[in-house]
């Protein structure tokens, strides 16, 4: 049989097969997937023609048809943060491998923006979502929306309490105490901490460790030394200057993350302060500058892209059937460098 060589191959439908051969939609659909009821001859027929048109199926609407479109909604705090650009590494590997696509969104730290996304993402029909909440939110009702519409939902670092879903979080109560034991075996007494917003779950836990580990260690919980912040640039210059200039400065800063850190500590140098001899400083994060910054930066590494890998294969699990919450603890680890090495 001729075949119209001018017909483009995408735009190739089971229609234009079953008309060139002479058979019903049904039965070109079924020789496609190879069904025992569609007689050899034909199936043949109809796999040799597809062969010969480079017929491919459309994905969109055998997956619309199936009541799934082989995508996953990620909604995260922002892009430019290397711990969720490597968490997002995590999630498009294990994602990829599973024939899924990834559709992100960022927050940029604002709770009307996070309910936004959620929208679109629900008008996108994703299969899931995997959420690291923003430094605004404070409630649950938009996330309780997917929950009602069968949506699976993981969240991963920063995690919501209230909702009975899957999690993947980090130890970070453990590591924030272990972190403030880290500076007091240097010698420092005077530790402040710069704490970010307390109705997030992991900055009270960080903030629980350090008021912990000083207490352990029969130190004063000082309310001057807490500072209470929020995770991005723009008053690291203030609080660090409030700090330094108290009548018994902090000999030791714990920061809320390493972009922080670094900007705290060129404004102690900048005031003729030596870092760790006078004042030691603890990251969070263990961004890669940390290694180049003089004096390389201390800081903890949350092992963001493993975080990633486990959120999505949560949720992928989760897609398939197994409705079950679940929770994984991925392990932090404190990285020592020379910004609050003091001792031998």
């Amino acid at each position: 049989m001729a075949v119209k060589r001018s017909m483009s191959s995408g735009s190739i439908t089971i229609n234009d097969i079953a008309k060139m051969l002479g058979i019903s939609k049904s039965t070109v659909s079924r020789a496609l997937s190879e069904h025992s009821d569609v007689n050899a001859e034909t199936r043949h027929k109809v796999l040799e023609l597809a062969r010969k048109l480079n017929y491919t199926p459309n994905a969109l609407a055998l997956n619309l048809k199936q009541q799934r479109t082989n995508t996953i909604g990620v909604l995260i705090p922002e892009t430019v943060n290397r711990f969720f650009a490597k968490a997002i590494g995590g999630i498009q590997r294990v994602a990829n491998l599973a024939g899924y696509n990834v559709m992100i969104c960022q927050s940029d730290e604002s709770f009307v923006t996070e309910r936004s996304n959620l929208r679109s993402l629900l008008t996108a029909h994703v299969d899931g979502v995997l959420v690291s909440v923003s430094a605004e939110t404070d409630r649950t009702d938009h996330f309780q929306v997917l929950l009602d519409k069968n949506i699976p939902i993981v969240f991963f670092d920063r995690i919501s309490e209230e909702l009975n879903t899957s999690r993947v979080y980090t130890d970070n109560y453990e590591i924030a105490f272990e972190g403030t034991e880290h500076l007091i075996s240097q010698g420092c007494q005077r530790i402040a901490i710069v704490a970010g917003p307390q109705n997030l779950y992991n900055s009270r836990n960080r903030l629980k460790g350090y008021m912990d580990a000083l207490r352990k260690h029969n130190l004063p919980v000082k309310e001057n030394y807490i500072v209470q912040s929020h995770f991005r640039a723009g008053s690291v210059e203030d609080y660090t200057r409030d700090l330094i200039n108290l009548p018994q400065r902090p000999d030791a800063i714990f920061a809320i993350n390493d972009f922080a850190a670094i900007e705290m500590m060129h404004v102690i140098k900048k005031n003729g302060l030596r870092i760790p001899q006078d004042i030691a400083i603890l990251g969070f994060n263990n961004e890669t500058i940390c290694r180049f910054v003089e004096p390389a930066l201390t800081s903890i590494d949350m092992s963001a892209y493993d975080m990633g890998s486990e959120a999505a294969a949560l949720l992928l699990d989760q897609i398939k059937g197994n409705r079950e919450p679940q929770k994984k603890l991925i392990k932090s680890r404190l990285v020592i460098r020379e910004s609050t090495h003091l001792k031998g």
